[in-house]
């Protein structure tokens, strides 16, 4: 545990950025597995009007740094080339 006063609060900074990265890490990785659960189902269109939301999850964990701005690239990529296959 912390002992010192700027510990503490770095401790109590961490554990609050921690929660809101969980948050962005979690609703981006649901709007990817919602987008492959579509792509499987061959239902394309609903997969298309779902890729925007998922961008913005994607960009918005770059950006804070939760992942690597490559990582994010890639799972755009990916995601993009899956729909445009089918």
């Amino acid at each position: 545990m912390p002992i010192t006063k700027s510990a503490k609060k770095a401790l109590r900074q961490n554990r609050k950025k921690r929660l809101f990265n969980l948050r962005r890490m979690k609703t981006m990785r649901e709007l990817i597995k919602k987008s492959k659960e579509l792509i499987k189902g061959n239902k394309k269109e609903e997969a298309s009007n779902l890729l925007p939301e998922t961008y913005k999850a994607i960009d918005k964990a770059t950006k804070r740094g939760v992942i690597k701005k490559n990582t994010g690239s890639r799972k755009k990529s990916r995601l993009t080339k899956a729909i445009s296959k089918m």
